[in-house]
């Protein structure tokens, strides 16, 4: 059994790498941000820990024998059914939600190899992780002339705010950001998306249009 210290440090260290993936997930408002990823890191490390040390006194037992990489492999098939949620299934087979999903299951993988004692290979993996989840997507961004935007709406009433987000998600675009807020008697409808400014002129036209907009706002 490792001493006391070292299972505070490997938990808080998981935390820590977790939450460094769930900070990038965070800033785009996705529902599995810090706090989701540092769980599921820390849990994983937890249970690698268990895996490893919680049955070390039945040890020397007849027949009895310990493997944890048995516990391992359940951690990654049961993450699957936590980014399961997290995938979204739009309309015309747009999906959304893939990459929040398979960051939170290399976060889980990174709590198994903190709790497994391979710390330089939890940090190298978050790294890595870190980095195609933010610089990659910034290069992909630059080539294709693709960006995020956000938009204000201003509306009359309340009731027409449905509409307009139904009319919203039926232009399919990628939305990190959908939603409607009341703020001194006036509703507003925000969005964040990643598009090409073509897509962003295109939707301006098309809400200038409608008669439930009383005021559209770029950024």
């Amino acid at each position: 059994m490792i001493a006391w210290y070292e299972i505070i440090a490997r938990l808080l260290f998981a935390a820590l790498l977790g939450g460094m993936i769930g900070f990038e997930r965070e800033r785009k408002d996705w529902a599995a941000g810090i706090r989701t990823h540092m769980i599921a890191c820390m849990g994983s490390t937890l249970v690698m820990l268990v895996s490893c040390f919680g049955f070390s006194d039945i040890l020397g037992y007849p027949n009895v024998e310990l493997d944890p990489s048995r516990v391992a492999s359940s951690v990654v098939i049961g993450i699957g059914y936590l980014g399961a949620g997290i995938i979204l299934i739009l309309k015309r087979g747009n999906i959304k939600g893939l990459t929040t999903a398979s960051g939170l299951w290399a976060t889980a993988a990174v709590g198994l190899s903190i709790g497994g004692g391979m710390y330089i290979t939890g940090l190298v993996a978050t790294v890595i992780t870190v980095l195609i989840l933010y610089v990659v997507q910034k290069l992909q961004n630059k080539k294709s002339q693709v960006r995020e935007h956000r938009m204000t709406v201003r509306l009359y009433k309340k009731e027409e705010g449905t509409l307009l987000l139904e009319k919203l998600i039926s232009y399919h675009l990628n939305f990190s950001l959908l939603a409607m807020e009341k703020k001194n008697k006036k509703y507003t409808v925000k969005a964040r998306f990643v598009g090409a400014k073509t897509d962003v002129l295109h939707l301006a036209n098309e809400l200038k249009l409608l008669p439930v907009v009383q005021k559209i706002r770029f950024k």
